[in-house]
Formats: C-alpha cells, structure tokens, sequence
C-alpha cells in the first residue's frame, strides 16, 4: 500500500461525511431556482418584476406575431387588394347605369325658331346645339360586349389565386420563423440550466479537492485543475445567459408592441410529435404546397394576358338605352303639351382594321411572359421534389438522433457519478473528474441542439405539407 493509499485508508473514517454532506448540498442548490453555491454567487439576482410574466404557448407566439409581422400584413393586404381586382373586374362584365344631368347654354342667333311660338324660343348661334336653354335629366344604362372584358376578369381571378397562395406562403414562412425563434429561445434557456448546473458541479469539486488538499490526500494540481474548470464554467454561464437575452429579445420582436416583455414559453420539449410518414407527406405535399399553387395560378393569369391581347383583332359592342328628358324646359311636359319624357337606344360595333402591328407585339410580349410562368412552374415542381426528399430525411434523422442524444445524457451523468465516486475513493484522478463534467455538459447541450433540429426539420417540412398550425 502506497502512502496516498496509507492517507486515505487512514481518513476513511471521515471521507463518507464529507461526500454526503457536499452531495446534499449540491441537491438542495440544485433544487433551488437560480441556486447560489456556498460563499460564491454563481449568476447574479434579477430584480423581481411587479407583473407576473405571461406564459406564450407556440400557437399563442404564431398568433400574435401574425398581427404584429409587417410582412405577412402586406401579403394580407395584397390578397384582399387582388380579391377587389376580380370584383371590379366582374363589374366591368356588367351594365351600369348613371342618372346623367346636365345644364346647356348656347348664345342666340337673334332669330326666331319657327317651329316655337313667336318670342317663345330663339336659335341657338352653334348649329350643334339643340336650344338656347337645354336641359338633360337621364338614366342611361350601358353595356360594352368584348373579349377583352371576359379576358380580365378572368385573369383578375387567377391574380386573387395566385395572391391567396402567396399570402399562404407568407403565412407559413412566418411560422417557421416564430418555431425557430421560440425553440431556440427554448434552447437557449436549458443551455442557461446546464451552464448553471455545471457550475455548481464545478464549485462542489472545487471545495472538495481543497478539504482533500487540506487532509493531505491529494496535490495541489487537483485544485488547480477545479479552480481552472470553475472559471471556464463561470464564464459559459453568462455567455449562456447572454445568448438567452438575445433569443428573448429576438422572439419579443415578433410577438410584443415592447420586446422587453417579460414572459416565459411553455416548454414541450419533453414530448415531441412524431415524424409523419412518408405518403402522408407526399400526398399532403401534392396537395396542399401554396408555392405551386402560386405557380399554377401564374400561369393562368399569362394565359389571360395573352388571350386579352389577342382580344385586340376582334369587334367590341357597346349598347347604350336612354331614358329621360332632353329639352328646352326642366319639366315633364313642354309649354305646347308636348310629353318631354322618351328614350333613346343605341348599338355601336367598332372593328379593328389596322393598329401599325401593336396588337401583334402585344400578344408576342403575352406570350413570352407565359413561357417565364411555365419555366417557374416546371422549376417549383422540382424543388418540390428535391425539398421534399431533403425535408423528409432531415425530420426523420432529428428524430431518431433525439433517442440516442437523451441516451448519451444518461449515460454521461452515469459517468460522472461514478468518476466523482472512484475520485473520493483515491481511483480516478482530477483530470478524469473534469472529463466527466465535460461529457456531461457537452451531451445535454447538445440535446438541446437535436430539439432544435428536429423542431426546425419538423416545421420546414409542416411547410410543404400544409399542416402548420
């Protein structure tokens, strides 16, 4: 037996009461929130807030971040815009009807009409016009007959559809950054709890090795190598707890009038949904992706500009009927008996002869522009595809690494109780101590990283499906 074991065998007697009381320490500290080690503070006090923070769930974080996004509130604004465009489009399809009225003067000539009693009524001097004094009081109805007209409404209607998928679009783009936002502010918190965790770990050895040091049973590098550890793990907490203010402010952002709100997630980590299978994906994806219903609608709306060009060869009618007065009295009757209400009605057939080939440069101009939207179309259809593959085994890989991440942290806290049980025992030395405190932390950390993966995968892939929230 060597003389450390010699130390050692003869401290044995007092070892056990040094391990479990700094054991429960280390519990109670631990089950404290923000708990303090003893004599050192490891994170500095917040000052408390008179209001309770608010609790956002992720379906309350989307919600209020789709009244808040600036964005996602032009892409509303311009689905309703486009939605206006199809009426007033429809309306152009349909006769109007206008109550005209209208007052004329025209100087006279000095004579006399001779149809009109004599002094009654004189010429006017313009050949144009009908009396001195004339008075119009109309209801006209028009109607205008073309292709043209068909052709705008119609695209008008594949305008709204292909505004409705880009606000669709706009819609789930916003999702998946409120996801991101919220699990890695989720993230950013549980590397806070590791961080601090790993620093009261790291106190606790500091203060053992120096009691060990003190009884004379280990060098002094163990303290060294405690103080150095305890440090480092000072100094990862307030970085962690930095990037934690970060990802607060940033989803505060999104969600609050005044990002400084405090709140507080509900954490769901702990249960997260499972992969969806791959033909409920497919056939979701097939169905329910506003890109390429954006894309289709694109196309439509070219083939509209192209048939509205070509509307430009063909013959439009206008009809027009006319009811009311249109004579030299604001009255029913004229001052001879004569009944001044009637009617008029009237059919106007313009045909185009020659417009030095502009209707041809329009149609061709059409025509190139639907050729753009059958090469996007052709394009969204592949990206879907490959996105799709790509989406599909990223959410599957996340979830099963989700597995085996929780298993590697079980497993490196394991080994840690065990290095802190073989180094009071005088089996394992400092440095296999700060390997285990390590390991630990580098597993729950990453953990932390895989939640996030697979809620970012799992969100992406909600994207093409159409099954956000």
């Amino acid at each position: 037996m060597n003389e450390l074991q010699r130390k050692r065998a003869h401290g044995a007697g007092r070892m056990p009461l040094v391990k479990d009381h700094a054991w429960v320490v280390l519990a109670m500290l631990l089950a404290l929130p923000g708990g303090r080690a003893s004599g050192q503070a490891v994170e500095p006090e917040q000052s408390p807030t008179a209001a309770t923070p608010v609790v956002i769930t992720l379906d309350e974080a989307i919600h209020r971040a789709q009244l808040n996004d600036p964005a996602y509130a032009a892409a509303v604004a311009d689905q309703r815009s486009t939605a206006l465009d199809r009426s007033i489009a429809l309306a152009a399809l349909l006769p109007n009807v206008v109550y005209h009225n209208q007052y004329l003067y025209t100087q006279p000539n000095g004579s006399i009409n001779a149809s009109e009693r004599p002094g009654l009524q004189q010429n006017p001097k313009f050949i144009a016009s009908n009396a001195v004094r004339e008075y119009v009081s109309q209801g006209q109805v028009n109607e205008v007959l073309g292709l043209d007209q068909v052709a705008a409404y119609r695209r008008a209607g594949a305008l709204s559809a292909q505004s409705q998928a880009e606000r669709e679009v706009a819609r789930r783009g916003l999702i998946v950054s409120v996801v991101s936002a919220y699990y890695t502010l989720l993230a950013a918190d549980q590397r806070v709890k590791v961080a601090r965790r790993s620093a009261l770990e790291t106190q606790h050895f500091h203060t053992l090795s120096q009691q060990l040091e003190g009884g004379g049973e280990v060098a002094h590098a163990d303290v060294v190598k405690a103080t150095l550890q305890q440090q480092q793990r000072e100094r990862d907490l307030a970085d962690a707890t930095l990037a934690a203010q970060k990802a607060r402010l940033d989803l505060g952002v999104l969600l609050f009038a005044d990002p400084r709100t405090q709140f507080t997630l509900a954490d769901d980590t702990a249960t997260p949904p499972a992969a969806p299978l791959r033909g409920e994906v497919d056939a979701a994806a097939a169905k329910n992706n506003p890109e390429l219903r954006s894309a289709l609608a694109a196309v439509r709306a070219a083939d509209e500009d192209v048939t509205l060009s070509r509307a430009g060869y063909l013959p439009s009618l206008a009809l027009n009927y006319t009811y009311g007065i249109d004579a030299p009295q604001f009255a029913t009757n004229g001052a001879d008996g004569i009944r001044n209400l009637g009617y008029s009605a009237s059919a106007t057939l313009d045909i185009p002869i020659w417009d030095w080939l502009a209707t041809r440069d329009r149609v061709k101009q059409g025509e190139l522009q639907r050729n753009v939207a059958k090469t996007a179309l052709n394009f969204a259809q592949r990206r879907l595809l490959a996105q799709l593959e790509e989406l599909y085994a990223e959410t599957r890989t996340s979830s099963d690494a989700l597995a085996s991440l929780q298993e590697s942290v079980d497993t490196a806290r394991e080994s840690l109780r065990l290095t802190n049980l073989r180094y009071n025992s005088g089996e394992a030395t400092a440095l296999e101590v700060v390997d285990a405190q390590n390991a630990l932390t580098a597993a729950e950390n990453a953990h932390a990283d895989g939640i996030i993966r697979y809620r970012m995968a799992l969100a992406n892939l909600q994207t093409l499906t159409g099954n956000m929230p």
